[in-house]
């Protein structure tokens, strides 16, 4: 794989570290009615995000009350994500990691939660959507990509899927992009050239002859209508992710999902959508010819990851755990 500099976002962490540590110094008033609140009011605190570890840090020493914090990233390997994983093993009573493989990479860091445990995600979608009108229904299968382009998510792997379909004549597919598509300066061989000329991954698609099998929506306020107008969607990433919210609200809403990767508890080869352990731009595009002729095939699929997440993803059931959760910090604390 080609290497892309990791000191962009090495700079961007120490940079927001920074500008944390200044707002810190200009909420102190804040700071200080948050720990009497916590004090006054509260059996448990929830962090939503890891985003929050150091407020968490801040708040250790000077309240009694259980700290409970989601985890809901996978950190780069980095001096930053190892003192990330530090300062929340020594801060938080409790962890609760959206899937297995968030914890894994928080161990990898280095990290050690006091108490952890893995609540899948909630998912709930409209009970109707309406297809977004700039999606034309012209027949060909649609594959939406719910994703701002970045060199680790991915994207630029349809133009090579979409090179194998014209070459055998099929022009009966269309890749719909939904997000900020701009490419970085920093990435390898045409992506980087285009990226330092300002160019954007439409340009590429154009540049290598493949402009009519992609729709490029821009950003989307309600992703939910661009999976409402599709058949499927992709996540070509790099980062071996298949999953996260884009997944998810694309299989409760009985999309097959086509991913990269090998943790199949949602997206699974063959039964919920097609899984590649390593990308292959030449076996996907087989797989979305099968979908494309055998329409039913792909509801099969659809449907089986819409009944998956319904279980996996349930809102009452994964509340309770939750529930069950801050109830066992409290009396523990």
């Amino acid at each position: 794989m080609p290497r892309v500099s990791a000191l962009p976002k090495l700079s961007r962490n120490l940079n927001a570290l920074a500008r944390y540590g200044l707002d810190f110094l200009h909420a102190r008033g804040f700071l200080d009615r948050l720990v009497a609140a916590a004090t006054e009011w509260y059996d448990v605190i929830h962090f939503n995000h890891e985003a929050l570890y150091l407020l968490a840090a801040w708040l250790r020493p000077r309240v009694r009350v259980p700290l409970v914090m989601h985890v809901r990233t996978n950190v780069h390997d980095s001096p930053f994500a190892r003192l990330q994983a530090r300062v929340m093993s020594r801060a938080i009573d409790h962890l609760i990691f959206i899937t297995e493989n968030e914890q894994a990479t928080f161990h990898r860091n280095g990290g050690r939660g006091r108490a952890e445990s893995v609540i899948a995600n909630i998912i709930s979608v409209p009970p109707s959507v309406t297809p977004h009108t700039a999606i034309p229904d012209d027949g060909r299968f649609h594959i939406a990509c719910l994703s701002n382009y970045s060199w680790y998510r991915g994207l630029d792997r349809l133009v090579n899927v979409a090179l194998h379909l014209k070459s055998r004549g099929r022009a009966d597919v269309l890749f719909v992009m939904a997000g900020d598509m701009r490419l970085t300066p920093s990435m390898p061989g045409d992506l980087g050239r285009l990226g330092r000329a300002g160019k954007t991954l439409a340009d590429y698609a154009a540049q290598r002859g493949v402009a009519p099998y992609f729709l490029f929506l821009g950003h989307v306020m309600e992703p939910e209508r661009v999976l409402g107008a599709c058949h499927a969607l992709a996540k070509p990433s790099r980062e071996n992710n298949p999953w996260g919210r884009d997944t998810l609200e694309a299989m409760a809403m009985g999309l097959p999902v086509l991913a990269c990767g090998t943790y199949a508890k949602f997206v699974e080869d063959g039964v919920t959508g097609v899984l590649q352990p390593e990308f292959d731009a030449r076996l996907l595009a087989d797989a979305i010819e099968r979908m494309g002729d055998d329409r039913a095939l792909a509801g099969r699929l659809g449907e089986a990851g819409r009944q998956r997440v319904r279980t996996l993803c349930d809102g009452p059931a994964r509340a309770a755990e939750l529930l069950a959760t801050w109830q066992s910090v409290r009396r523990t604390a």
